[in-house]
């Protein structure tokens, strides 16, 4: 029988020794969802996303391992509302607490590898985001009709809007969560 997964928490310091296992991960787990590579997230961009994203305040990592293998990981890190949900989407953002807020958190990814998926991992990774970040309001991109909504919308994610990072980008569901008071 596997080892229960092991989920330990990372800083930025932490990135390039880790990059190729959360690029790895990261491509295993969305190898059966064409929509993904089609809609332009690709392994190279990832790693783009994940080098960049690193470089912010509060960068946490959170990863699960299980027979020393890295099974998932997820990350985020604390924004402003003004950049996580763009000026466009900003002024329909409600509640108003939720675009005023100086408690925002924004999950830029959560995957868990196939074999692993249904198991409460991604939930897991997700409740240690939130309590390593101690949040008012988190906020994540999720692909439309995409299998993870079904794990955002029981954790207490609600759609905010349509959310499109640029005028020939894919158009992603901006989902809400209160987290704290």
């Amino acid at each position: 029988m596997p080892d229960s997964p092991t989920l330990r928490r990372h800083s930025a310091d932490d990135i390039e020794l880790l990059l190729d296992a959360l690029v790895d991960t990261w491509a295993d787990a969305h190898a059966a969802h064409p929509d993904v590579a089609d809609a332009g997230f690709t392994p190279d961009a990832l790693r783009r996303q994940i080098t960049g994203h690193a470089r912010r305040d509060d960068f946490t990592l959170i990863t699960a391992y299980a027979d020393g293998l890295l099974i998932g990981y997820g990350y985020g890190f604390r924004c402003t509302p003004a950049y996580w949900y763009g000026e466009d989407l900003l002024p329909r953002i409600t509640p108003e607490d939720a675009r005023t807020t100086d408690s925002l958190v924004g999950i830029c990814e959560l995957a868990v590898r196939p074999g692993w998926q249904g198991q409460g991992i991604g939930t897991r990774i997700h409740q240690a985001l939130l309590d390593a970040m101690r949040p008012r309001w988190v906020s994540l991109l999720a692909m439309p009709g995409a299998p993870a909504q079904r794990l955002y919308l029981s954790l207490g994610y609600r759609y905010a809007g349509p959310y499109e990072s640029s005028p020939d980008g894919p158009v992603l569901d901006l989902l809400l969560l209160r987290a704290g008071s």
